[in-house]
């Protein structure tokens, strides 16, 4: 019999601020991650647009407040 040769998955396409990012679900069901929430937080309300605030009429004055804070 041959031998099965293992084969990798290859790593997914990642935003370059979050290269290295690694989650997993345990065996008790907790996620875990060797990235800090609070950056995966902030990287996410940077980049991404919140579907529920986006119904409002002040969103886009939401969004702006949000960059002059930055």
């Amino acid at each position: 019999m041959a031998k099965r040769e293992k084969h990798e998955k290859p790593k997914p396409k990642v935003h370059k601020e979050l290269q290295g990012f690694d989650v997993a679900i345990d065996q008790f069901g907790e996620i875990r991650s060797n990235m800090n929430i609070e950056k995966i937080n902030e990287f996410l309300n940077k980049n991404v647009d919140d579907k529920k605030l986006a119904e409002r009429d002040d969103y886009d004055d939401l969004k702006e407040t949000e960059k002059k804070k930055d």
